[in-house]
């Protein structure tokens, strides 16, 4: 993120900008979701996370979020995970292409004739809908896969599902970041901490982040220091880093 001319003369417009744009909650994201279900005329859809990683036998999709209630595909978690859940955790280890499917039967058909090279499509199943799956591999706590569920048949454009697999990933990030700020201390960080983390962020040392903050040199470091102590980090980089996971800076 560049920083706007507030940020140089030493007030902290950019800092309060960003702090505005972190997913407040998961109440957020649902209306997200609800927006990418309506774009692909889907009856409903799922979040799973992988729990468990670096235990492969402990591993598993567990569902943050789902919709499949009264009208849509009640109840379908569990059947869904025992139809592909072997398969989407190998499948996220090795590849993140899409996976469709389709419902017992073929009734319900989910294709994409444009993007078929692209896509992994999935063995039939007992399942009464067709659907899509976009993997997201975002590190070991943050894997997962956006689910979305069809009634009627459907042909998926390339287009729909490239801008849906990048908004997948905004969303798990999301997720990652709502579930990381949670775990981490209650003290938040102030502004100036913000400031100076994303300006070391974007390679400033101490002396050129003092310049463009209207600060001494004593008290960018100072900042920087405490920071890295509310984000529970043993240096710098590490505290960056975490600012980052966090949704602070980018």
């Amino acid at each position: 993120m560049a920083f706007n001319a507030d940020i140089s003369s030493g007030r902290m417009g950019a800092a309060g900008d960003m702090r505005g744009r972190l997913t407040a909650g998961r109440s957020e994201i649902f209306p997200k979701l609800i927006a990418m279900q309506k774009s692909l005329g889907a009856r409903s859809f799922a979040i799973f996370r992988v729990v468990g990683s670096g235990l492969p036998r402990k591993r598993k999709l567990h569902c943050e979020f789902e919709s499949w209630g009264p009208g849509a595909h009640g109840g379908q978690s569990d059947a869904f995970v025992a139809c592909y859940g072997e398969f989407l955790l190998k499948h996220i280890d090795e590849l993140l292409l899409p996976l469709i499917w389709n419902s017992r039967d073929e009734e319900v058909l989910c294709q994409s004739g444009e993007f078929g090279a692209f896509v992994t499509r999935l063995p039939v199943s007992s399942l009464p809908f067709a659907g899509i799956a976009f993997p997201v591999r975002l590190g070991a706590v943050g894997n997962g896969y956006v689910i979305f569920g069809f009634n009627a048949s459907t042909d998926i454009g390339s287009s729909l599902i490239i801008d849906l697999h990048n908004r997948c990933c905004k969303l798990m990030l999301d997720l990652l970041s709502l579930a990381e700020r949670k775990a981490a201390p209650s003290e938040a960080l102030s502004d100036r901490e913000i400031a100076c983390l994303q300006l070391a962020g974007d390679g400033r040392i101490s002396e050129e982040i003092a310049e463009n903050l209207g600060l001494s040199v004593h008290t960018v470091n100072a900042y920087l220091g405490s920071a890295t102590i509310k984000l529970d980090s043993v240096n710098r980089i590490q505290a960056i880093a975490k600012a980052i996971r966090l949704g602070y800076i980018n």
